[in-house]
């Protein structure tokens, strides 16, 4: 299969990559954000393992796993 360029892609297919890009950085965001404010004792696993897991190229999956698995519930 050979790699397309940008400009060889249609309008709509160029949106939703770029929308696509920008909800995954608003999640990595938020995610780094809520792990540097939260104290270690409410999220489950180390700060230091999450942290550059946000990093890695993720699809989202990881700071989605962050929001869904990651944190422990206050109360």
């Amino acid at each position: 299969m050979a790699a397309q360029h940008w400009g060889d892609l249609s309008p709509r297919a160029r949106r939703l990559l770029l929308a696509g890009a920008a909800a995954e950085g608003v999640l990595k965001v938020a995610a780094l954000a809520d792990i540097k404010r939260r104290p270690a004792s409410e999220i489950r696993g180390s700060k230091w393992v999450w942290g550059p897991a946000m990093i890695i190229n993720s699809a989202g999956a990881i700071p989605l796993a962050y929001f869904v698995f990651g944190r422990r519930r206050r109360g």
